[in-house]
């Protein structure tokens, strides 16, 4: 049997998670500065290196098929003394890999950071191997910090003679806690600034204009909003900036957005802001159920008739139309609880919810922009 199900509305999925984040106008929260904005210049920085791991068990790199390892462990080789050009190497407990690294902002030498390392070539894992030292470079390919140590993967790797293999995790990809060291400072100078900017992470001009005005409520003629995402702040002279900006990222703003609704098709999800409003407008939702059944019948001749099994095939096909749906007064609210608690009130599913707001920008009752992700 195959049953086949539309609707009068096109389905499209969606589930309505805005009634769990409904919550009445009145409460309006608000946001640390430090929460909805940073500091330009204060920042992290990629680093990025080229070393060798040893120590793999069968496990690295064929060097007749990476040529770039072989180079390396010859060049290794010779700066301790070893010169082994030209020999037959056939060693798979080497894997060239890169190294990264995100060095923080204001990072001291010798502090420590967390590594991660990737093989290059066709290594099958770095289980179990050591990175000799690899020196990690900025952007401007400037030194600024060395790592080494025991690479750690979180995977697990088998294989039978037969040919069979299990994998679990990535082993080709590991981490090193802790195994990158500092050796060179960014050389940006907090102090030494005379105007500091703030960047918001989501540019409004409002939540500009509100966070200026907060920071001139404590620190009068401080702050100046130069457009919807920077705003410039200059430190009062009887107090550092460091102090300065302890004192001012932990002011309360309140935070506001334009209206807008995202959907998410594949998971199907729908998510409204606070802002979402809907004009008054009647809805009305039906159901369509078109069921096709096959029912195929066998005719079997008798015994010694010299006649032939043959299959007649027979089909019914039904509709049903869901009945007794009323038109239902949606919007004219003030809040998003309200708007919520209308389109829920139609009775619909989640995949027919979508739908309907469609149908409802469409008629241009909805004060929202639609964006799909």
């Amino acid at each position: 049997m195959q049953k086949f199900l539309t609707t009068v509305l096109a389905p499209v999925v969606a589930l309505s998670v805005a009634a769990v984040l409904a919550l009445p106008s009145a409460v309006q929260a608000q946001s640390r500065i430090k929460d909805i904005a940073s500091v330009e210049g204060v920042r992290t920085n990629q680093l990025v290196g080229y070393g060798l791991v040893v120590g793999l068990n069968g496990s690295g790199d064929s060097l007749r098929n990476s040529p770039f390892t072989r180079q390396s462990l010859e060049g290794m080789m010779e700066r301790q003394g070893v010169n082994i050009r030209g020999t037959n190497l056939n060693t798979k407990n080497v894997a060239a890999v890169m190294v990264t690294a995100d060095l923080p902002p204001f990072a001291m030498p010798g502090a420590r950071l967390d590594v991660s390392v990737s093989a290059m070539g066709d290594a099958k894992s770095l289980l179990g191997g050591t990175l000799l030292v690899t020196s990690l470079q900025g952007a401007d390919g400037q030194v600024y910090a060395v790592a080494q140590g025991a690479v750690q993967t979180g995977a697990v790797s088998a294989s039978g003679g037969s040919g069979s293999s299990i994998t679990r995790g990535v082993p080709t990809a590991g981490r090193i806690a802790s195994g990158g060291v500092v050796e060179r400072e960014t050389g940006f100078n907090l102090q030494d600034m005379q105007v500091l900017r703030l960047a918001l992470r989501n540019p409004d001009f409002t939540t500009a204009q509100r966070m200026a005005a907060a920071i001139n409520e404590t620190f009068p003629n401080t702050a100046f909003a130069e457009n919807g995402t920077v705003i410039a702040l200059r430190a009062p002279q009887q107090m550092g900036v460091a102090h300065f900006l302890s004192r001012v990222e932990n002011l309360p703003v309140q935070v506001d957005s334009p209206a807008k609704v995202i959907i998410d098709e594949v998971n199907g999800v729908i998510v409204m802001g606070d802002a979402v409003r809907i004009s008054t407008v009647a809805i009305a939702q039906g159901n369509l159920t078109v069921s096709v059944q096959e029912n195929p019948q066998v005719s079997q001749p008798n015994p010694f008739a010299n006649g032939q099994t043959v299959v007649t095939p027979q089909s019914s096909v039904t509709v049903e139309e869901e009945t007794g749906r009323r038109m239902q007064i949606v919007g004219g609210q003030t809040s998003l609880s309200s708007l919520v608690n209308g389109l829920n009130a139609l009775g619909v599913s989640p995949r027919d919810m979508i739908s309907i707001l469609q149908a409802i920008k469409a008629a241009g009752a909805l004060q929202a922009d639609i964006e799909v992700i």
